[in-house]
């Protein structure tokens, strides 16, 4: 069985608006919450350059 962790990032305590993280088979496994159908496939090395991208782009909007 899978194993989500929420992240500590996330707003509220009822679960929704959330995204979870995953570890399966050396790859990792990323959803948000209110749609736990779609599941993205990641290593850790895309993972980190979307974390990347998100921060560069959050960052530059500010």
């Amino acid at each position: 069985m899978i194993q989500w962790q929420k992240s500590s990032f996330s707003n509220g305590n009822d679960g929704a608006n959330c995204v979870e993280v995953a570890a399966s088979g050396g790859e990792l496994l990323l959803r948000e919450s209110d749609d736990p159908i779609r599941t993205l496939l990641l290593t850790p090395t895309t993972l980190v350059a979307l974390l990347r991208r998100l921060r560069e782009a959050h960052l530059g909007s500010s």
